[in-house]
């Protein structure tokens, strides 16, 4: 071990901890600004994530002020249109989601879901209501500070992996310093609306997008936090 490596051990795996255990996915923003210099610290933090041989494949574009408004308001618009004719959804640019759903996913989805919009006292069958609760990912839950990640298209599988890390890191440093985020998949069928807000070009795949922020915690949304099965259930002890 280097004299580098020692001097900069983490030394409180308490307050590690904490950053991430505190992490949920904030569905409800207050409008007070991130400083820009915040937003820089994240990143900077967020780059040491591992990446198949130090390819670092992320790219990142925040949207602030006049450039996250209309974006807003272009895909909003066209949520609109898909809930009134879902012909015009496109598709998107790589599968997210299983085709088919099996046990145990598909339960832990439905638990995830049905225990949403039961905290929000929307009923199975309410379209309307879960569209405009959905809707609110277009907004980027009002936070003033929303990204969107991109890949090469060139790259590999294995680049996904390794954004994960980069998303953890975010998520995680944005803790550190007050700050609560929400990942989100739900901009990925607009890609074709996004790229080209962004000044992404064709070679550039939309892998998703965040909100960051700080949460309003009077927003009951806000208190819906998903459980997590037990360590016993996912691991496998080999002696």
């Amino acid at each position: 071990m280097t004299q580098s490596q020692v001097s900069t051990r983490v030394r409180d795996a308490a307050s590690v901890d904490a950053a991430i255990e505190s992490r949920f996915s904030c569905r409800a923003f207050l409008p007070e600004p991130v400083p820009r210099e915040t937003i820089a610290d994240i990143l900077r933090v967020a780059r040491r994530a591992p990446s198949g041989t130090n390819c670092q494949p992320w790219k990142v574009y925040v949207l602030q002020g006049a450039s996250r408004d209309a974006l807003v308001e272009k895909v909003c618009a066209a949520h609109d249109a898909v809930y009134a004719d879902p012909t015009l959804a496109n598709p998107e640019e790589y599968d997210y989601y299983p085709e088919k759903w099996v046990s145990p996913y598909i339960d832990r989805r439905r638990e995830n879901g049905w225990g949403l919009y039961g905290l929000l006292g929307i009923a199975k069958g309410e379209k309307d209501k879960m569209h405009a609760q959905h809707h609110r990912n277009y907004n980027f839950f009002g936070a003033p500070v929303g990204f969107m990640f991109t890949l090469d298209r060139v790259m590999g599988r294995g680049s996904l992996l390794d954004y994960g890390a980069f998303l953890q890191n975010m998520m995680v440093s944005a803790r550190g310093r007050g700050l609560h985020t929400c990942p989100q998949a739900a901009w990925n069928p607009f890609a074709r609306i996004i790229l080209p807000h962004i000044g992404a070009g064709p070679d550039e795949m939309l892998v998703c997008g965040m909100s960051m922020g700080y949460a309003d915690e009077k927003e009951k949304v806000n208190s819906f936090h998903t459980p997590r099965v037990p360590v016993e259930e996912f691991t496998h002890w080999l002696d």
